[in-house]
């Protein structure tokens, strides 16, 4: 598939959204729209059984009313869900159980595990999930399909979710700065290039509203710029964060944007970054789908309708997970069918305007719910799911070490050394790299 060009004036805008939208329509169409399945006659038998899964955060199936549809398609199932707030509380459990037995009949993973998942140490616990009832290889986007293959040629997992970054920004400040507040106005101030993003910054800052700062944090530019880049960490395998272009040049940006005084230096997800939301403090923060949920949640009610969504200056991913099955279950089969219709085009969609997931399989995204969706909170005018459909699409395959998501965080880490302890930025690399070398002794 063709990948589509962002444009910026409206008339181009208006172009695009045209192309982008039959092209993903035409998409849909060549993969086949839906890879659901419809209701099944329980086992001559009569057995009942339970399917067990293993989640973390949010996944939505619950929140969309998904296990209660499938149950009522399959009476005689009954899902249990068993969720984990951590990621990395539920990664331990899960990497224990792996050799010592009692893994769920579904198991979640995050994109930062698949590697190690799919390694040879490990591959051989989880099913093939490519020849599963209505599993399409070509619904699914090539590069996570890809992330979750094995050398041998299995696919163990079934995307669920991934995370095409927008910026979110809260256009009430855009205009008190000065600066412009429709979507396509200010997606071309920094079209192109992170490096805009930084200048766009500094001219905001100069006419910020008292108490303000154009973005929550410069660890999120970082991860941002990395996450748009196709050379990451990992090149073959090997590690070369020290080598990697993408990582030197989010660095030498957090450095900038730190400089000249445009990050507010929080740590996302922790309670000063929430509670800065509600606050109104930051202009911007670095926007995958998944982000919107906590934006209406730390927000609150009072700031409905202040923030809006564009275009980032390059498209590229953060987050997103999948589902498997692990071979030693005990109904592996039915575990694989539950697992091909939570990941169907249309389970997607609904997880997608319940939670903000947006969907990993691309046959959904010519769906009305997904390409014509627009998020209640930000506004009937944001146009929040092309958004996120044209990002997805435009992602460029990144290898995904088994040590990426560790990296990523030591190295934010290190960012907030400089935000918030005020090193200057060579001790920061330097220290940053000393905890890298000394985690892998």
């Amino acid at each position: 598939m063709a990948r589509p060009r962002v444009r910026t004036s409206a008339h181009a805008h208006t172009r695009t959204i045209a192309l982008v939208t039959t092209a993903i329509a035409a998409a849909a169409l060549l993969t086949g729209c839906s890879s659901s399945t419809g209701p099944r006659v329980p086992a001559a038998s009569g057995e009942k059984i339970t399917l067990t899964i293993g989640t973390f955060g949010t996944f939505g199936y619950r929140e969309a009313g998904l296990f209660d549809a499938y149950m009522k398609l399959h009476p005689e199932i009954t899902i249990k869900e068993h969720p984990t707030t951590q990621e990395p509380d539920y990664w331990r459990a899960l990497e224990a159980r792996l050799s010592g037995g009692g893994l769920y009949d579904v198991q979640a993973l995050e994109v930062g595990r698949i590697s190690l998942a799919t390694s040879d140490e490990h591959s051989g616990a989880f099913a093939d999930l490519s020849q599963a009832p209505g599993v399409k290889q070509r619904d699914h986007l090539p590069w996570k399909w890809d992330q979750a293959t094995t050398a041998d040629g299995r696919t163990i997992g079934l995307g669920t979710d991934v995370g095409p970054m927008a910026v979110c920004y809260r256009q009430d400040l855009f205009k008190a700065a000065g600066l412009p507040s429709d979507p396509d106005a200010v997606a071309a101030l920094w079209q192109g290039d992170w490096a805009k993003f930084v200048e766009v910054g500094k001219t905001y800052q100069a006419k910020a509203p008292k108490g303000t700062y154009f973005m929550d944090t410069a660890a999120g530019l970082y991860n941002a710029v990395v996450s748009s880049s196709p050379q990451q960490y990992y090149e073959n395998g090997t590690l070369v964060y020290g080598e990697s272009p993408s990582v030197k040049k989010g660095w030498d940006l957090a450095v900038r944007a730190i400089g000249a005084g445009t990050s507010q230096g929080l740590k996302e997800f922790d309670p000063p970054w929430q509670k800065a939301f509600s606050r109104g403090t930051f202009a911007t923060t670095i926007c995958p789908s998944w982000q919107q949920s906590n934006i209406e949640k730390f927000s609150g009610t009072a700031n409905t309708g202040k923030w809006n969504i564009a275009q980032p200056p390059a498209a590229g991913n953060w987050g997103g997970s999948f589902l498997t099955v692990p071979s030693s279950g005990k109904h592996v089969e039915q575990a694989k069918e539950l697992v091909a219709w939570l990941t169907s085009p249309e389970q997607q969609a609904k997880v997608f305007q319940k939670v903000g997931n947006f969907p990993a399989n691309r046959a959904a995204y010519s769906l009305p719910g997904v390409v014509a969706y627009s998020n209640p909170y930000i506004g009937p005018e944001a146009r929040t799911g092309m958004i996120f459909a044209m990002a997805a699409v435009a992602i460029q395959p990144a290898e995904i070490g088994p040590r990426a998501g560790e990296l990523n965080n030591t190295i934010g880490d290190g960012i907030l050394l400089m935000e918030r302890d005020g090193k200057a930025p060579n001790e920061a690399w330097k220290t940053t790299v000393r905890r890298i070398d000394s985690s892998t002794q």
